[in-house]
C-alpha cells in the first residue's frame, strides 16, 4: 500500500474529483437505501456528503500510510442513521484498532468509536462499501472509489491478522505482563548496543583490510622490479595474481559490510522513531485519560454540592408515563451518530401477544383491562397450595439466633479514576487487578448465595399440588434474585480457587447452602442448596463480561436446577444479562435484559419471562418483566407481569381471542384474565442502607463471623474483612498478597504437570474438594455437582484436606 500523491495539477485533480464524487456503484447503493428513507432527508444527506466531499479536494486522498508503518488513516463515509445517512468521518487504523473522529482535530481529545479488529468480521457489500462487525457493533463504511475501498480492505485484513497474532501471544496472567514488557525493552536496548558495537568492529576491520591490502600490493610490485631467476619471477607473478583476487574479494566484502552498516543504521533510527512515537502516543493517552478523570472528579464534587432535595433518591427519576426522565443536556452531549432507533425494534406490547398459529403463542402479556379494579389480591385467595396468607413471608418466623442488622458504614474515599485507568491501557480488562475501592465487602460466592433472599417462595411452591401454579412461584423466585442488584453497582470480590462459602439456616429456615470456586480460568462457582421443606437447588455459574466503553455487560453462563422432592418436578432455567452503564463518566446504574425460559422437564410445562431493556423512547414501565406460563401442549394458562426490582403478579387466563394484525403481518392474540394476584414483593431495605452498600437484610448477615466454618470460607478472607472494617489501604495490600500467593500456587501446579508429562507420567489437573463433574441428564451439559461430605466434616471439624489459600 503506497502513498497516494496528490499534485497541484494534472492527476491530482482526478484524485480530488474521485474523493469528492462517489462512484457509480456507490450511487446505486445510495439509491437502494433511499427506498427505505424519506426522500427529503436523503436529499439533505446527499447534499451534505457532496459539500463535505468537495472540501476533501484540498486534502490528501484517504488512506495515506507511511512506508513500513502500521498506521493507516484517511476519510471514509460512515452510515449513521436513516435521517442523516452517510457522514464523512476521519478513520485511523493503528495497533489492530479502527477508530473514527469527526475531524482530524478531534484526534487530540475525542474518539467517536473504536472496533477491535482481532474479533471483527470484514465484509464488502459492493464496489465501494465495507461492513465491519464485532459483537453487537456494526460499521457501514463507504469509500470514495473502488481503488480506495480495496486499499482499506487490504489494510484492515493485514491489521486483523497482526492483531490476532498479538492476541494469541499474550500471557494469561496480567501481573506477568509488566515485567515482561520491561525485559523486552531492556533486551531491545541491549541488542541495539551490541549491534552498534559489532558495526564499529566491522568498520575498523574495513579500514585495516584496505590498509594491509594496499601495502601488500606495493610490496609485490617492488618484487617484480627486482632481477630474479625466471622460476622466481613466475612465482612472484602468481602471488601477485592471488593478491589481486584477495583485493577483489576484500573489496566485495567491504562493500557488503558498508551496505549492512547503512541498513542497520537506518533501521536503528527507524526503531528509535517508532519507540519515540509509541512513547508520545502513550503520554498523550495518559494525559487525555487524566483530563477525563479530573472532569469526573469535578462532576462528582458538583453533584455532592447539589441541594439534598434535588438528589433525595438514588433511582432514575420517572415521568408519569413510567419513562425514565433524563436531562436534555445529557442527550445533547451524545454523539450525533448515536443510533437510538435500534432500541425500539421488536418492542413487545404489554396487552397483546403476536402468534402466527392460534394454538401456539410465542409472546404473552396480560390484558388487565378486563380485570376488576383495585389492588392485586394475594395468591392465597383461591389457593390450591393449602397455605394461609400469613405463611407468605418466611420473615415472620422467629430465628433461633439474632443476626446483625448493620455493618460499618462505607468510608467516603475519593476514587482516583486516573490511577486505575492508566494501568488498563493495552491490557484485557478482565485480567486487571482492581483495588477494593470498586468492591463491596462480599465475595461472588456470597452474592450467589444471596439468590436465596426469597427462599420462602420455594417453600410455598413445594406444597403446591398444581404444577402450573408451582411454575408461577418458581418464575417469581427467578425474578426476585435480581431485586437486590438495583442499587448494587460495586463488584464483589473475585473468589480464590478453592474458596468456599456456607450458609447454614437449617434451624431458622430449614435449608443449608454451600458454594465453592471450582475454576479460576474461566472463573466458575458451584452452588448446592438442600432444604428440609421439600426442595433442592443446584447451579454452576461462569461469568463472562464484555467492556464496551460506556457500559459493561455481565453474562452469567450455566443452568440453574430446582427439584421438588414430593412431585419430582425438575425445573431448569438460566440467568439474563446484567449491564452496568456509565462506566467512565456519570452515575452508575444497572439494567437487566434478556429472556428466561423455565422448563419443567417432568411435565414439559414452560414459562418464558422477558426482561425489557431500558429505552429512553419506550413508554413501558422501567425494569419491566412479563411472561406466560404454558402447559405441555403449548396452551397458555397464566400471565405474569411486574418489575424485577419491586414485585411480580400472576393472572389466570379465562379467554383468548384473535386480535388485529400487527405491523409485521402476524395475527395478535388478546388474553382476558382474572384479577391479578401478588406472587412476590420486595422487602424494604434496612435503615441507613445507602451508607452500607445498599445491602439487604440477608446481605448484612452474609459476612458475619461464625464459629466452626471451614478455613477456606469467604468470611475468613482477610482483605474482605479489612475492607468491611473500613481499612481500605490495608485491604488493598492484603488483596495483592493473596493474588500473588494464588499465582505462585498455580505456577507450582503447572511446573509439576510439565515434569510429570516429560517423565511420561499421568497428571490430573485441579480438582475441587466438595464438588465433582458429572453429565446432567436434563441438559446434557457437564457441570459440577455436590458430592457430599462437607457438613459431616463440619460436625467433626476435620478440615485437614482443605487447601491453605488465605
Amino acid at each position: 500500500m503506497g502513498r497516494v500523491a496528490a499534485p497541484c495539477s494534472g492527476p491530482g485533480k482526478i484524485v480530488s474529483f474521485l474523493t469528492a464524487v462517489p462512484c457509480i456503484s456507490c450511487k446505486q447503493q445510495q439509491q437502494r437505501r433511499q427506498r427505505h428513507h424519506q426522500s427529503a432527508a436523503v436529499d439533505r444527506g446527499s447534499r451534505r456528503m457532496s459539500e463535505q466531499g468537495k472540501s476533501a479536494a484540498s486534502t490528501p486522498a484517504s488512506g495515506t500510510p507511511a512506508p513500513g508503518s502500521d498506521t493507516y488513516k484517511g476519510w471514509l463515509f460512515k452510515w449513521t442513521n436513516y435521517i442523516k445517512g452517510y457522514q464523512r468521518r476521519w478513520f485511523v487504523l493503528s495497533n489492530g484498532l479502527l477508530s473514527y473522529y469527526r475531524t482530524q482535530a478531534e484526534m487530540a481529545h475525542t474518539c467517536r468509536g473504536t472496533i477491535n479488529l482481532a474479533t471483527a468480521h470484514i465484509d464488502t457489500e459492493d464496489a465501494c462499501n465495507i461492513v465491519l462487525s464485532s459483537g453487537g457493533r456494526t460499521y457501514h463504511l463507504k469509500a470514495s472509489t473502488e481503488v480506495e475501498r480495496q486499499r482499506w480492505v487490504t489494510a484492515l485484513e493485514l491489521a486483523k491478522a497482526k492483531a490476532i497474532r498479538m492476541m494469541n501471544n499474550q500471557s494469561d496472567d496480567s501481573a506477568d505482563e509488566e515485567p515482561t514488557s520491561q525485559s523486552d525493552h531492556s533486551e531491545i536496548q541491549g541488542t541495539l548496543k551490541t549491534l552498534a558495537s559489532k558495526l564499529d568492529d566491522l568498520s575498523t576491520c574495513n579500514d585495516l583490510i584496505a590498509k594491509h591490502g594496499a601495502a601488500l600490493q606495493r610490496s609485490l610490485s617492488e618484487l617484480e622490479t627486482l632481477r630474479v631467476p625466471l622460476e622466481g619471477g613466475e612465482k612472484i607473478k602468481a602471488v601477485n595474481e592471488r593478491a589481486t583476487l584477495f583485493r577483489i574479494t576484500s573489496n566485495a566484502m567491504i562493500n557488503a559490510c558498508r551496505d549492512f552498516l547503512n541498513l542497520a543504521e537506518s533501521h536503528s533510527r527507524r526503531w528509535q522513531r517508532v519507540l519515540q512515537h509509541e512513547r508520545e502516543q502513550r503520554t498523550h493517552l495518559e494525559e487525555t485519560i487524566e483530563q477525563l478523570a479530573k472532569q469526573h472528579n469535578s462532576l462528582e464534587r458538583a453533584w455532592r454540592e447539589v441541594p439534598a432535595h434535588a438528589v433525595n433518591t438514588p433511582e432514575i427519576p420517572t415521568t408519569t408515563t413510567g419513562v425514565s426522565a433524563r436531562p436534555r443536556k445529557e442527550e445533547a452531549s451524545e454523539d450525533e451518530d448515536t443510533e437510538y432507533f435500534d432500541a425500539m425494534e421488536d418492542s413487545p406490547a404489554f396487552i397483546t401477544v403476536t402468534a402466527t398459529d392460534p394454538s401456539q403463542h410465542r409472546r404473552s402479556q396480560s390484558n388487565l383491562s378486563g380485570a376488576s379494579g383495585g389492588q392485586p389480591s394475594d395468591w392465597n385467595q383461591e389457593d390450591n397450595c393449602s397455605v394461609s396468607s400469613n405463611d407468605f413471608s418466611g420473615k415472620d418466623l422467629q430465628p433461633h439466633r439474632k443476626r446483625r442488622t448493620q455493618i460499618p458504614e462505607k468510608p467516603n474515599y475519593s476514587l482516583n479514576l486516573w490511577s486505575i485507568m492508566k494501568n488498563c491501557i493495552g491490557k484485557e480488562l478482565s485480567k486487571i487487578p482492581m483495588p477494593v475501592n470498586f468492591n463491596e465487602p462480599l465475595s461472588m460466592l456470597q452474592r450467589l448465595t444471596e439468590d436465596l433472599e426469597y427462599h420462602e417462595l420455594l417453600d410455598k411452591a413445594a406444597r403446591c399440588e398444581n404444577s402450573l401454579e408451582q411454575m408461577c412461584l418458581v418464575a417469581a423466585f427467578s425474578v426476585s434474585s435480581y431485586s437486590t442488584t438495583v442499587h448494587r453497582t460495586a463488584k464483589p470480590f473475585n473468589p480464590l480457587l478453592g474458596e468456599t462459602y456456607e450458609l447454614d439456616r437449617l434451624e431458622e429456615f430449614g435449608y443449608r447452602s454451600l458454594c465453592e470456586q471450582v475454576s479460576h480460568h474461566p472463573p466458575a462457582a458451584a452452588h448446592h442448596v438442600m432444604s428440609q421443606r421439600g426442595w433442592t437447588l443446584w447451579q454452576e455459574i461462569t461469568i463472562a463480561s464484555k467492556f464496551r466503553g460506556k457500559y459493561l455487560s455481565i453474562m452469567p453462563l450455566g443452568a440453574i436446577h430446582l427439584q421438588f422432592h414430593a412431585s419430582g418436578n425438575h425445573y431448569v432455567w438460566r440467568k439474563v444479562t446484567s449491564t452496568v452503564h456509565n462506566i467512565i463518566v456519570g452515575k452508575l446504574w444497572i439494567d437487566q435484559s434478556g429472556d428466561i425460559d423455565i422448563v419443567n422437564h417432568r411435565t414439559k410445562e414452560t414459562c418464558q419471562l422477558k426482561f425489557s431493556p431500558y429505552s429512553y423512547f419506550s413508554r413501558e414501565v422501567p425494569r419491566k418483566v412479563a411472561g406466560v406460563v404454558k402447559d405441555g401442549d403449548g396452551q397458555a394458562h397464566y400471565i405474569l407481569s411486574g418489575t424485577w426490582d419491586d414485585k411480580m403478579e400472576s393472572a389466570k387466563i379465562v379467554q383468548s381471542s384473535r386480535g388485529s394484525s400487527s405491523s409485521e403481518g402476524k395475527q395478535k392474540t388478546v388474553y382476558q384474565t382474572l384479577t391479578p394476584k401478588l406472587l412476590w414483593k420486595k422487602y424494604p431495605l434496612p435503615e441507613n442502607a445507602e451508607n452500607m452498600y445498599y445491602f439487604s437484610s440477608l446481605a448484612l448477615t452474609l459476612n458475619e463471623e461464625e464459629e466452626g466454618v471451614c478455613w477456606t470460607d469467604s468470611r475468613l478472607r482477610p482483605d474482605q474483612r479489612l475492607m468491611e472494617a473500613g481499612r481500605w489501604d490495608e485491604a488493598n495490600a492484603e488483596k495483592q498478597r493473596l493474588e500473588e500467593k494464588q499465582r505462585a500456587t498455580r505456577r507450582r501446579r503447572e511446573a509439576e504437570a510439565s515434569k510429570n508429562i516429560e517423565e511420561g507420567q499421568g497428571f490430573e489437573g485441579y480438582r475441587p474438594l466438595w464438588f465433582h463433574q458429572r453429565t446432567d441428564e436434563m441438559t446434557g451439559e457437564t457441570i459440577y455437582v455436590y458430592k457430599g461430605g462437607y457438613w459431616e466434616a463440619k460436625e467433626r471439624q476435620e478440615w485437614s484436606t482443605c487447601p491453605d489459600i488465605f
